[in-house]
Order: C-alpha cells, then sequence, then structure tokens
C-alpha cells in the first residue's frame, strides 16, 4: 500500500510540475499572422539590449526568422516571391542576413527546429532571393514578420527588409 501511494504521490508531483513549466511564458511567445493569401506562424524574441544583427544572428549564417520552430509560411495560392514563382503551400522561411542586403530562402522541408537542420535539407529551397537592408531610425523590440497584399516585411533591432508579393 505504501509502495502505491508513494508512486502515486510522485506521479501527481511530476504532473503538476510539468503543467506548470508547460504553461509558463515563453521568453520567445508564438504568434500567427495572416491576410487572405498568406499565414506566418513563428517565435517573436525580443531585442533584450543585445546588438541583433552581426553579433547574435552573425552575418553570413543562416538564420530561423524567429525563435524556437522555423517559421513557416503558407501561401494559399501560388505567388511571385521576390521575383520567384512558389506554388501554393507552406515553406519553412529562412534568412542569411547581412549589413546591406539578405537572402529570404523558402524551404519545402516542414517541421525544421531552428535553422540547425538547415544543411541536410537545402536541397529542398524552392526560392531564394535577395532584399536590401533598410537601416531604421526607432528600435523595434520584438521581432515582427507583418505579410501583406504586396509584401513580407521582417522588422528587427534598427533592421527592415521587404521582400515583394505578387499573387
Amino acid at each position: 500500500m505504501k509502495i502505491v501511494l508513494s508512486l502515486v504521490a510522485a506521479i501527481t508531483i511530476f504532473a503538476s510540475t510539468s503543467c506548470a513549466q508547460g504553461g509558463a511564458k515563453k521568453a520567445s511567445p508564438h504568434d500567427t499572422v495572416s491576410t487572405k493569401q498568406v499565414t506566418v506562424t513563428y517565435g517573436r524574441p525580443y531585442k533584450k539590449g543585445r546588438v541583433i544583427f552581426g553579433e547574435l544572428e552573425k552575418y553570413g549564417k543562416v538564420w530561423r526568422v524567429g525563435a524556437n520552430e522555423a517559421t513557416q509560411i503558407t501561401f494559399n495560392q501560388d505567388v511571385k516571391f521576390g521575383g520567384e514563382g512558389v506554388k501554393a503551400g507552406t515553406y519553412t522561411l529562412f534568412a542569411i542576413p547581412e549589413a546591406e542586403e539578405w537572402t529570404i530562402i523558402l524551404n519545402s522541408q516542414l517541421g525544421q527546429w531552428g535553422a540547425y537542420g538547415y544543411e541536410k535539407n537545402k536541397d529542398k529551397d524552392v526560392a531564394k532571393v535577395k532584399v536590401k537592408v533598410k537601416k531604421l531610425s526607432d528600435v523595434v523590440e520584438q521581432l515582427t514578420i507583418k505579410p501583406d497584399a504586396n509584401s513580407l516585411t521582417i522588422s528587427w533591432d534598427q533592421t527592415q527588409v521587404a521582400v515583394p508579393l505578387s499573387f
């Protein structure tokens, strides 16, 4: 009887701890933003006084464009993404930031964690486009991705890039 009660107590403590941890506020909360044609789901990290591009996110290195799971973007119809034709569907969004220009990548391999597995999946790239960096006068504290009818805009710290979209 003592063993059963101890086991029940241990399970209860484990379940309570697991629920408490699972319910905790994430340091980088997730968000989903949508328009009629585009849906983006991503982790939204904060700047927290850090230098983002060139330090936290190294220049020339593939970045998941967010935090935690790699960002996913869904187009509900075919699109010209930075001038490249992309079929309707869901893709993983990556970027290679540089000081003056970024390479934005759509990859068909879903379910990636961060950019850690990108190298083994880079053969699944469906689009790679270059966009110019715009330096902002104000700081954007939390990573923000905003799709609209004409572009996909990524803003964080004092950096902004926009990929032209046409449907």
